[in-house]
């Protein structure tokens, strides 16, 4: 079931709503069992099969996790070290079976000249996500930082269907004290009304957005795969594409988990926040996909040793952290590259702070063209990393990369310069005439250019959601708010609420997946 579905608009979240409301008046335990249920009911509409799977690791960290804070109490260290790792080990083992099992069997075939094809394993959607949120509780409770016992509340906040196929990865203490609260079972208007704003220009950004621009890439990336050339407009236009598809994909499903979540007097993480307009590769971390980076940090990159052990070893810490978060992306070396590349953005952008700060220069402190130059360059680096996050095998996104460097020569649409100046480039090689790529594209490569520079300007120059609606605090963290939309509770708002919702539905008939639903 999906956020950008009728049935789920008109059928499951009313029901889900009411019901939750209703019964949170006589006990908020029926009250967050129902909600429990929803969501595991939720989950099931993918495939029933795979809710034995989710429900048997709730039961197994929640049993886990009690038996580590009862030790901790008791201050037997060693045995609550042991207890851990069993945990730990069995969620790991059971997101490798998963998620790498088919991976590892086709690169041993490939290594061995063999040919063992056993049964496909498919993958359970949200294994990743709700697993790291187990695996997080499970260290939190290592840590003597776990105090709930309340099943219910603990099986809510895995299943808790805002989050549960794409995140954000929960901790225990953001979540845990507000199902205990008795004001999130009763309704709030203001809540109603915010969490539906959100919810609204959520579901906008996805369907007409993310969805639109997103036949300009896949032709792109399809022609790669099959071994196509791609010449450079082509290309660009096709890796460009994809990164808008996918940053209004994932920013507007994090608007409408959170936007839903509002709607239930639930506060999440704020997992994005305009990660296109950051400076360096450190920030971009820092506002993509933020529950994920931290995670990464606090479980993984802190377990390593962080930057305790001197600068080559921190690096070394970088990359390893990167390489690892780009194999949870999905199972294939092209996200290993992605991770890797990544990490030696990481790398640099530390090694040059480091290096400007040993020499005195204040590294916080740049001029306007500095920063624009910096945001531009950040995003050419991140853009050249999704070629790799996008293509169907390494082979294709280096074509990809071929085209983007002009080693496929240039074409330029028919009409798009004036006669005068296509003369003059034409005696400089420039070829003049179709992209092939985009011929049975709508509106071909001038509308391919519309969508590319309108969705950039949109990223670059607008405030987000969460700016707009920081007055309100929707999200756990807090953002400056925007000085020039402030969204008020108000007949105005109300009326483009509307609109912009009534015109989502409308294009709402080509539904698709989110994309961080692969993963």
């Amino acid at each position: 079931m999906l956020f950008n579905s009728y049935i789920f608009l008109f059928l499951f979240l009313p029901i889900a709503a009411i019901g939750f409301f209703q019964l949170g008046k006589y006990s908020r335990t029926l009250a967050g069992l129902w909600l429990f249920a929803v969501s595991v009911f939720f989950y099931g509409w993918w495939n029933p099969a795979y809710v034995g799977l989710l429900l048997g690791s709730i039961v197994f960290n929640y049993g886990v996790g009690v038996a580590l804070a009862r030790e901790h109490v008791g201050a037997r260290v060693e045995r609550a070290k042991w207890i851990l790792w069993i945990g730990v080990a069995a969620n790991l083992c059971l997101l490798g079976y998963y998620k790498y099992a088919n991976f590892f069997i086709e690169n041993i075939n490939l290594a061995m000249g063999i040919n063992w094809q056993p049964e496909t394993i498919v993958l359970p959607l949200g294994i990743s996500f709700f697993t790291f949120t187990q695996i997080a509780f499970l260290v939190d409770a290592y840590r003597g930082e776990v105090k709930e016992a309340n099943f219910v509340h603990y099986g809510l906040f895995v299943t808790y269907f805002p989050h549960l196929i794409a995140g954000p990865v929960l901790h225990h203490k953001e979540m845990m004290p507000q199902f205990a609260h008795t004001a999130t079972y009763k309704v709030h208007w203001d809540n109603l009304s915010v969490g539906l704003t959100i919810f609204a220009f959520g579901l906008f950004k996805k369907v007409v957005f993310a969805d639109g621009i997103a036949p300009f890439a896949n032709p792109v990336f399809a022609t790669a795969a099959d071994g196509g050339a791609l010449t450079f407009l082509e290309a660009w236009g096709g890796a460009l594409a994809y990164t808008f598809q996918l940053y209004f994909d994932f920013s507007g499903y994090s608007d409408m988990a959170i936007g839903l979540s509002r709607l239930f007097g639930v506060k999440l993480p704020l997992n994005f926040n305009s990660p296109y307009k950051s400076r360096n590769i450190i920030e971009f971390w820092r506002r993509w996909h933020m529950t994920l980076s931290r995670f990464l940090r606090d479980y993984l990159y802190f377990a390593l040793g962080g930057n305790r052990k001197g600068s080559f070893r921190r690096y070394i810490n970088l990359l390893t952290t990167m390489l690892l978060g780009g194999l949870w992306h999905g199972a294939g070396w092209t996200f290993v590259i992605w991770g890797g590349l990544h990490g030696l953005y990481l790398s640099i952008n530390h090694a040059w702070q480091f290096m400007r700060a040993s020499r005195g220069h204040d590294v916080t402190r740049t001029t306007s063209v500095g920063r624009s130059l910096s945001m531009f360059l950040t995003f050419v680096a991140v853009n050249i990393g999704w070629v790799f996050f996008r293509a169907h095998d390494v082979s294709a996104a280096l074509s990809i990369l071929r085209g983007m460097a002009g080693m496929n020569g240039l074409t330029v649409p028919v009409g798009l310069l004036p006669i005068s100046l296509q003369q003059a480039l034409s005696g400089l090689g420039v070829n003049f005439g179709g992209l092939l790529a985009y011929a049975e594209t709508p509106g071909g490569a001038k509308a391919m250019m519309g969508w590319v520079v309108g969705l950039w300007a949109l990223v670059w120059l607008a405030p987000n959601t969460q700016q707009i609606m920081a007055n309100f605090k929707p999200a756990l963290d807090s953002v400056a708010a925007t000085k020039r939309m402030q969204w008020r509770p108000n007949m105005l708002w109300m009326a483009l609420t509307s609109i912009v919702l009534l015109y989502a539905f409308a294009e709402m008939g080509k539904v698709s997946e989110f994309l961080y639903f692969q993963f």
